[in-house]
């Protein structure tokens, strides 16, 4: 089972604009300026779903003068990342049980 914060952070990602944001971020760190270019969505509506992002430990940023440049955090993505190795892995050894069982 998932734990609490893996549990959120995938629910986080439930939304689509929260995961284009996460890709983007995933290429690079990116100011709410940066982002909202990119997207078709408001610098307000950015700011809110990296809000969101942040509640959950997705990202977190680095003042920089008078902007916030936006980053991943890889111990955040590691963690989803174990978690979903684990579901692969479960589910590829019943894929296996099965296939040998047809024989």
């Amino acid at each position: 089972m998932a734990s609490q914060s893996v549990e959120a952070r995938l629910t986080a990602l439930g939304d689509s604009n929260r995961r284009a944001i996460f890709d983007l971020l995933s290429n690079r760190s990116q100011s709410v300026g940066e982002i909202a270019k990119r997207l078709p969505i408001t610098r307000s509506a950015v700011s809110q779903h990296l809000r969101i992002l942040s509640d959950v430990g997705l990202v977190h940023y680095e003042s920089q003068g008078t902007r916030n440049v936006y980053s991943l955090d890889p111990e955040a993505v590691a963690e989803i990342r174990d978690y979903l190795d684990a579901v692969w892995t479960k589910a590829l050894a019943r894929f296996k049980a099965r296939a040998e069982h047809r024989k």
